[in-house]
């Protein structure tokens, strides 16, 4: 749920200004002290020491932050379900002291993992919301999010790989490359996200890395290559070594906190310059200098090869991937210095904003907390204290007190509180710069809105938002807990963009929709859990379209004289599919010529087009898309025409023409992945085929095979249980959004004489 970093312990405030490269092996790292005495300490020399630094800057041409940032990294952790992330988290915290003993995800000794600190994800045993926090590890600091990995909650990692400046995709080395870290690797390379790989659990029996390596290069098309390689698998896995520094580590202690560094085993040499030189290879292909090197056969240091790999990786052209057992405590450490070595810095990632005085146009952010303030709201958190707004500042300097504008709105809020996270405990701040996550009190927002200081008026790139492919009606059972149930919804729309309410204006139920039944369920759940109010759930809906799919014309007149001021207005014209591809669902052009309709009613012409009920198409009343309106001619009276007039008659003129234009009705279809076992290969395909799904693919992998089918939603309900009694329990599956696509001529005449016997009720 939460995230922020930054040095708590006193002593290390001068090595947080001090230069030094990390160091390249593995050591466990100095204790933290009390953290909250500290953060106050360390913020009050942040400001004092302002003047001095800066003077020391003129003297040396170096900002007085250049070292602060450099010491500082953004990591998103993020996977397939049950792939091991918070695991690897909670093992992160326990390595860099934020957290003094480790509980297990699965919860035996009944406390569960610190970042999955929602009731709902200890019984769930998912990871649902983001749990941010942050640690200091060799004198940087860390600032970690701990992200879903069910595709109903892609929302939340694309939240946060948003705000990230490198990530660590998680793979599991028994099952390898899925698809849901395909989907989460496809969402790391639209924010340009520069990532490691590691690959967990290589403790279970039949892991192989090597396997996974390979997949991460033919399915994610990765450009990577082993950074570390196992000594021993399964049982016998006992350490690694380090291709680069070319030591072997073993992890000691009741909890793997003591690295050993030894030399690499003599039975494993061979093996190690065999995997050495792949690694080099690998990264020559990408980076002129070490290429330089590698062709005129050059001893390559380890350092020439760090920075090398640095270089490659920050430019998101190489993943190194890294081994290891979270779950074992080993392979954690090296990992760390992996993010210290190989990930960026906030500084050096670019950042751009949309400068909305100058149309949108791109502004690349300098990252430095000397410019004007810049700071966008990711998460929306209904805390004990009121909202609790996630904040990520690219730019300028944010304090307690201070007032910033919240550009979407143009509204002016002071800072009354800001904190720092640690997934759901707080530690409060004075103030934060650019590079940093934190969280603030009482700021009334939405998630994606932008704060500025007021000097500039820009706005962060709009986050991509999937529309809802699901719908649900609840109702609470008691009528007492009305208040609750709405106060319930309103606080689930502002945290989750997928999530929408609305009211069914036949029935008066009110309608949520999502991403998919699990998501739905979800938000179910915690109104019973969080608002101890019992709803009753209807039939899931899916949420269909409508759209035309030729030319009709439309001329209309709308007169009404009932004494008084009476109506007219007339509307000719025609209506279009728009072409394919096409970025809007909606347009309308105006070619009139002359003023046969005053210029002061095009809008509510335009308005009577795009608003309900116009846009509910006569078939079976769900949303008209892709469609375009020209107007060409039309007529007004001197007296009698209005707006209202002139939107009657759009709304008329739509209803008149809509049937010549042979409207479909267009259903969402989802991409599923199945893996199965191969002797149920033949009962899931024909299963597939009778839910009127198209299979796009079909892999083997081991004894299972692994199918890809476009299926619409429609067919999909209680598909989970139906694939658990088809594969005896071993069959799973994912399911995302593809698109909408017209149905068949059978669906159709179904669906349209169900929604004729519905309304005739």
């Amino acid at each position: 749920m939460a995230r922020i970093a930054r040095s708590s312990a006193p002593r290390l405030l001068y090595t947080f200004f001090s230069s030094s490269v990390p160091p390249a092996s593995p050591s466990p790292s100095p204790s933290p002290a009390s953290s909250l005495l500290a953060g106050a300490f360390h913020l009050r020399h942040f400001s004092s020491g302002n003047a001095a630094r800066a003077r020391a800057a003129a003297a040396d041409k170096e900002p007085w932050w250049k070292e602060s940032m450099e010491r500082l990294r953004n990591i998103g952790i993020s996977a397939h379900i049950d792939s091991g992330k918070t695991t690897l988290t909670e093992r992160v915290l326990f390595y860099t002291g934020r957290i003094h003993e480790i509980h297990e995800v699965r919860g035996r000794d009944g406390v569960g993992a610190k970042m999955d600190s929602m009731d709902l994800e200890e019984g769930e045993r998912i990871t649902i919301q983001s749990a941010a926090t942050y640690c200091s590890w060799k004198d940087y600091k860390i600032n970690i999010i701990d992200t879903p990995g069910h595709v109903d909650f892609t929302i939340e990692v694309e939240r946060a790989l948003r705000v990230l400046d490198g990530a660590i995709l998680v793979l599991c080395s028994v099952g390898g490359v899925q698809s849901q870290s395909i989907t989460v690797d496809r969402q790391m390379r639209r924010y340009e996200v520069p990532r490691l790989a590691f690959i967990n659990k290589l403790d279970r029996m039949g892991a192989d890395p090597w396997k996974v390596l390979n997949q991460a290069r033919s399915k994610l098309r990765h450009h990577s290559a082993a950074m570390q390689v196992p000594i021993g698998l399964e049982d016998d896995f006992e350490g690694l070594v380090d291709l680069v520094q070319l030591k072997a580590y073993y992890f000691r202690g009741s909890n793997g906190e003591k690295v050993v560094t030894e030399e690499v085993p003599a039975d494993m040499e061979a093996l190690v310059a065999e995997k050495r030189r792949e690694l080099i290879e690998a990264v020559s292909e990408v980076d002129d200098q070490l290429a330089e090197a590698f062709l005129g056969d050059e001893p390559i240091s380890p350092a020439d090869l760090q920075e090398a790999i640095r270089r490659a990786t920050i430019a998101r052209k190489f993943v190194p991937v890294f081994m290891g057992s979270a779950f074992k405590n080993k392979g954690v450490q090296p990992l760390l210095d992996g993010v210290l070595n190989y990930l960026p810095c906030p500084i050096e990632v670019s950042s751009y904003a949309l400068d909305q005085t100058k149309n949108e146009e791109k502004v690349e952010l300098t990252g430095s907390p000397d410019g004007p303030l810049v700071a966008l709201a990711f998460k929306l958190e209904e805390g004990r204290f009121g909202q609790l707004t996630y904040l990520r500042i690219y730019e300028g300097v944010i304090r307690k007190g201070e007032f910033i504008i919240n550009v979407n709105t143009g509204k002016k809020i002071k800072v009354p509180r800001l904190v720092r996270m640690h997934s759901d405990e707080m530690e409060d701040i004075q103030e934060a710069h650019a590079g940093q996550i934190v969280a603030v009190f009482g700021v009334d927002c939405a998630s994606g809105d932008t704060f500025t200081d007021g000097s500039v008026k820009y706005t962060m790139t709009s986050m991509n938002v999937p529309e809802p492919v699901m719908s649900l009606a609840v109702q609470p059972v008691s009528k007492d807990s009305g208040g609750q149930f709405s106060k319930a919804l309103n606080r689930f729309q502002k945290e989750d963009p997928t999530f929408r309410v609305g009211l069914d204006p036949e029935s008066g139920q009110t309608i949520i929709s999502g991403m998919g039944e699990l998501h739905l369920d979800i938000y179910v759940e915690r109104i019973r859990r969080e608002y101890k109010v019992d709803a009753t759930v209807g039939k899931p809906r899916v949420n269909f379209r409508e759209t035309v799919t030729q030319r009709a014309d439309f001329d209309y007149l709308h007169k009404k004289q009932s004494g008084g001021q009476g109506q007219y207005g007339r509307v000719i014209g025609y209506i279009e599919p728009l072409p394919a591809g096409s970025p809007t669902k909606f347009e309308f052009e105006n070619l009139l010529v002359g003023q046969a309709i005053p210029s002061g009613f095009i809008p509510a012409i335009e308005k009577g087009f795009k608003e309900p009920p116009t846009r509910e198409g006569a078939l079976i009343g769900h949303p008209v898309e892709n469609l375009r309106v020209v107007l060409t001619d039309g007529a007004a009276h001197a007296v009698d025409s209005s707006e209202l007039a002139f939107k009657l008659a759009s709304i008329y003129a739509f209803r008149q023409c809509y049937t010549a234009s042979r409207p479909v009705i267009l259903e969402p279809v989802m991409l599923v992945e199945l893996k199965v076992p191969t002797e149920f290969q033949g009962a899931v395909a024909g299963d597939i085929n009778k839910r009127k799904g198209v299979i796009v693919g079909n892999d083997q992998e081991g004894d299972d095979s692994i199918i890809t089918a476009h299926v619409p939603l429609n067919n999909m309900f209680g598909y989970s249980t139906a694939l658990r009694s088809m594969t005896q329990g071993k069959g799973e599956f994912t399911m995302e959004y593809k698109e909408h696509s017209p149905v068949s001529h059978e669906v159709q005449t179904q669906l349209i004489n169900s929604y004729k016997g519905k309304a005739a009720e």
